[in-house]
């Protein structure tokens, strides 16, 4: 084994064995033309939304800030293409959040703001200023401010930086794209990060059907890391190994208690677009205005990797990798695993979509749903050790101190319960409304 490539240090439980699927690994990212108009929404990120800037009738410039919020963890957004602001109104996402949104009609021209400039950076503070300047919050899906992530106490032992390029999802390339065509941008963030923030060492993870990458990461290491702290870990693919706490316990073999985060254990997990994306930014001055993302599925005429201007409508995307190729069975927005499936395509892509899947008869297979045959294999396929079975009887029956006993509030929604269920049954549905019978509880 070559020294920069590393074995992962605990083998983590559960999980499933799901298709590969990756039909866009070989295709890189195509820059579609701006739509005519964009839909910002202010509500692009967990924490508290943005408030805008601007006001109808404004003249706007790509790069200028439209929104942004005095409350800690909250990014600002700007505006993804030059022209006017025409509308200021409520409209719901494709997640189902109904958001304040900026409405902007393309000039044509993609004009760029006159104040953008490489940000100056000489101390800690300055750097996570920059980062939340950019507007930059997780792009594997998540949504969290990176600067929120990243402003620890330097005394809070936190020492790995974790880089997250499994993307154990099917059907999603384009973190597998970023390794590829932009691995000098991936290193050069990674060293700003450690160097700036002083973790230890760093660990890129890659799930092995990643060959090439791997390859490329692990070349590039060997270059440009005279203190060799800087490894390469091949994982096991497998699905949830992506997820943020699975990464930690496979990298380093420390566990991240229920209710804590990565940094409770001394690490932070970053995607490794985010980490491409910072080297840019501190490079160039442009902030999160754009983002490449992955159109799959067999009812899309011409699947591809693309990069379009964050608020373009996804029909919009569609039609511009050919249309429909058939009657799609369903759209979902990110991976088949966690994404969201959605009923209207006249909706915005944010800063956190990763992939676009408009899914045909071929893509999807409905298990007729059954009586449970208590086989255990929810159980055993659940990373984080949980019962479903048991957390859906306890839904049904609204057994708020049973649930909590039972760990309901812990899953992380993978969906790796429902995907090894022999008798079809929805149990991440289950999970979800266990959660919110909780939610309601508390909130009495």
């Amino acid at each position: 084994m070559h020294p920069e490539l590393i074995k992962p240090v605990k083998k983590v439980r559960g999980g499933v064995k799901v298709p590969h699927s990756k039909n866009t690994k070989d295709m890189p990212v195509n820059r579609l033309p701006a739509p005519e108009t964009v839909y910002l929404p202010m509500n692009q990120h967990i924490g508290a939304p943005c408030e805008p800037v601007v006001k109808v009738g404004d003249t706007v410039k790509v790069g200028q800030l439209i929104g942004d919020s005095d409350k800690y963890v909250c990014a600002p957004i700007h505006a993804s293409v030059s022209g006017k602001v025409s509308a200021i109104k409520e409209l719901r996402t494709a997640t189902g959040v109904v958001s304040k949104t900026v409405i902007i009609e393309n000039d044509g021209e993609m004009t760029e703001f006159d104040g953008i400039e490489p940000p100056k950076i000489d101390t800690r503070e300055e750097f996570i200023q920059a980062v939340r300047q950019s507007g930059l919050v997780g792009l594997g899906g998540a949504g969290f401010p990176t600067h929120v992530k990243l402003n620890f106490k330097q005394d809070a032992g936190i020492d790995t930086l974790i880089i997250n390029a499994a993307e154990c999802e099917p059907y999603i390339t384009v973190d597998y794209r970023e390794c590829v065509d932009n691995s000098w941008h991936v290193f050069n963030g990674i060293h700003l990060v450690k160097d700036m923030l002083g973790f230890k060492k760093v660990i890129i993870a890659v799930e092995d059907n990643k060959p090439e990458a791997i390859k490329i990461l692990e070349r590039i290491a060997e270059k440009n890391d005279d203190r060799d702290e800087i490894k390469v870990m091949p994982l096991k693919s497998k699905y949830p190994q992506g997820a943020e706490k699975m990464m930690v316990l496979s990298a380093t073999g420390r566990k991240v208690p229920p209710g804590k985060l990565p940094a409770d254990v001394g690490c932070v997990v970053m995607n490794v677009a985010s980490a491409a994306f910072i080297a840019r930014f501190v490079r160039t001055g442009r902030p999160l205005v754009s983002r490449s993302l992955t159109v799959d599925g067999s009812a899309v005429a011409n699947p591809q990797n693309v990069r379009v201007p964050v608020g373009t409508e996804i029909e919009y995307i569609i039609q511009k990798c050919g249309g429909y190729s058939e009657e799609p069975v369903k759209i979902v927005t990110g991976g088949p695993m966690m994404g969201a499936a959605i009923v209207d395509t006249h909706r915005p892509i944010l800063k956190s979509n990763n992939a676009i899947l408009v899914l045909g008869k071929e893509d999807i297979s409905v298990k007729k749903q059954t009586d449970c045959i208590r086989c255990g294999r929810c159980a055993k396929a659940c990373p984080l050790s949980l019962m479903p079975t048991i957390i859906e009887k306890y839904a049904k029956a609204k057994d708020y101190s049973a649930l909590k006993a039972a760990g309901t509030m812990v899953c992380m929604e993978c969906g790796s319960c429902a995907y090894s269920c022999p008798a079809g049954r929805p149990l991440v549905q289950y999970m979800r409304n266990a959660k919110a019978v909780l939610r309601e509880e508390a909130g009495k």
